[in-house]
């Protein structure tokens, strides 16, 4: 039995009511299994395109053993090309991020168009076609600020993503903010484990003090599906669209994305750990209501994300190992807010930074326990984890899918 066959019989043996077997998380077959089906073929979150404004400017990212180049062209268009010279292989950009008028590769300096296509290579004789070794596309696409790309040959279809998702992120103005802040740090744990914990808030109350100041840790706010059920929802819902902002819970129909505005606790209006806005400055002049909840969106399997009235919060997960996990976090204020005017960096990133830390904490403990022979999982909590088995079912449901794809052979 090939290695697809026997991920398919294991998926199929699995009740999705408590967390995975122990390979799942630690075994490095799986893993690879994983990039090849999931990471590879999936539309992943990368960054904002306010990071690039202007022609030439460009930021780096690696997926798995992929390395790309973020750019926008002298055209305006936002590209993904694969960060691999056509000659023999070099990295062309090393620096996480950077503005040029072209890209020149340091090793023998083959130099291309913002646009990908080879414009010059020294010395490669009168035969030498350059039109065959243009840079490599990857797919790109953008929505409401958020740029995705997809390195499949074929990407699968990301329009109806865009179509639900854009209402809700437009009036946030995110593609016009700018980043006031970036951390990145590495989590010692499988990119799954990230996810289950991020999916539930059973866990809140003990380990993240300054989040619960603001944030509901309720079942019927954090869980998949109950906020029709928390207590005065729908008349926030009915109050923020009158102000023409969509807020309706909004679940895909393959559970890969969801979208819901819901209110913070009591008068907060932000992440801070005294609920008062973070930035003095709106996030979108168009936005007028001051108290605007959290729109909470995710997209499986690399992000998820809180936008508020006065700045929003991106999370991106890139899985780095079987037992690592890298998670990049952009604070995102208004394009015109500046630090120490309309606000001070400490208080507008300690509640996240303290928040991630002490999930960092948490998620390597239990790949710490997992890791041990005698793990053997109990159900979850289908009061508080419901989030979580949500993403376990999704990540089931759509690993077998795509594995019986592969394994079909009429499907090529």
């Amino acid at each position: 039995m090939d290695i697809q066959q026997a991920m398919l019989s294991r998926l199929g043996g699995y009740q999705p009511i408590s967390a995975l077997p122990r390979d799942f998380y630690t075994s490095e077959a799986d893993y690879r299994l994983e990039l090849e089906t999931i990471w590879y073929r999936d539309w992943l979150f990368v960054g904002h395109d306010c990071e690039i404004p202007r022609a030439g400017d460009y930021f780096t990212v690696q997926i798995g053993e992929y390395p790309l180049i973020i750019v926008r062209d002298r055209d305006g268009e936002i590209r993904a090309f694969h960060n691999t010279c056509r000659h023999r292989g070099s990295r062309i950009c090393s620096a996480e991020r950077g503005t040029v008028p072209r890209f020149v590769c340091p090793y023998h300096q083959w130099t291309y168009k913002l646009s990908g296509e080879l414009i010059a290579a020294r010395d490669m004789g009168g035969d030498f076609q350059r039109a065959k070794y243009h840079l490599k596309a990857a797919h790109c696409a953008h929505v409401g600020g958020y740029v995705f790309v997809c390195l499949s040959a074929v990407a699968p279809d990301f329009d109806t993503f865009a179509k639900v998702a854009e209402p809700y992120l437009l009036p946030h103005h995110l593609h016009q903010a700018k980043v006031a802040f970036q951390s990145t740090i590495v989590e010692h744990s499988n990119w799954k484990l990230v996810w289950e914990n991020n999916r539930e808030c059973y866990h809140c109350a003990v380990n993240h003090p300054e989040l619960c100041r603001t944030y509901p840790s309720t079942p019927t706010v954090v869980s998949i599906g109950m906020a029709t059920n928390s207590p005065g929802v729908g008349e926030q819902w009915q109050r923020w669209e009158s102000h023409g902002l969509p807020s309706r819970f909004q679940l895909s129909p393959n559970g890969q994305s969801r979208l819901v505005r819901m209110p913070l606790l009591g008068t907060a209006v932000s992440f801070t750990l005294d609920g008062a806005a973070a930035v003095r400055r709106p996030l979108s002049e168009s936005v007028t209501e001051p108290n605007v909840g959290s729109l909470l969106m995710f997209h499986y399997p690399s992000t998820w994300n809180h936008v508020l009235g006065d700045h929003a919060t991106t999370f991106r997960v890139l899985p780095l190992s079987p037992t690592e996990t890298q998670l990049t976090t952009k604070w995102l204020v208004h394009k015109d807010a500046e630090e120490g005017v309309d606000y001070d960096l400490a208080r507008l990133t300690e509640v996240w930074r303290a928040t991630n830390d002490e999930d960092r904490r948490v998620c390597q403990e239990n790949q710490r326990g997992v890791n041990s022979p005698i793990y053997d999982p109990a159900p979850y909590s289908t009061i508080h984890e419901a989030g979580t088995l949500q993403f376990i079912d999704w990540y089931r449901r759509h690993f077998m899918a795509r594995l019986s794809e592969v394994t079909d052979p009429g499907a090529a």
